[in-house]
């Protein structure tokens, strides 16, 4: 499977993957930073919190590494969690933004 397609089905996995405070998926909240894909197919996301005391932060990485791992084609899913640049409502999408009154 091509990097390309391999990448695409990860960003829908995790577009399906929601924070728990606020009604829109980590993607297009502009949690994920990063998405690095190596010649094994072996997985590494950068991604942040919408803060470093967020509630979920011990189990929506484990809940990302374990959704992004289940994709075919995937040998395996790491996340590295990561504050710099810290996250703000301006790396949300036009679609989160809209979905929360932003626009």
């Amino acid at each position: 499977m091509a990097t390309e397609q391999l990448e695409d089905k990860i960003v829908t996995m995790l577009k399906s993957i929601y924070d728990p405070e606020i009604p829109v998926d980590i993607y297009e909240l502009g949690l994920i930073y990063e998405v690095k894909i190596d010649k094994e197919n072996n997985v590494a996301i950068d991604m942040t919190l919408t803060s470093p005391n967020c509630p979920v932060a011990e189990s929506l990485p484990k809940e990302v590494e374990d959704k992004v791992a289940s994709v075919e084609g995937v040998l395996s899913a790491k996340v590295n969690i990561v504050f710099d640049p810290s996250w703000d409502k301006d790396m949300m999408s036009e679609e989160a933004k809209l979905e929360l009154g932003f626009l």
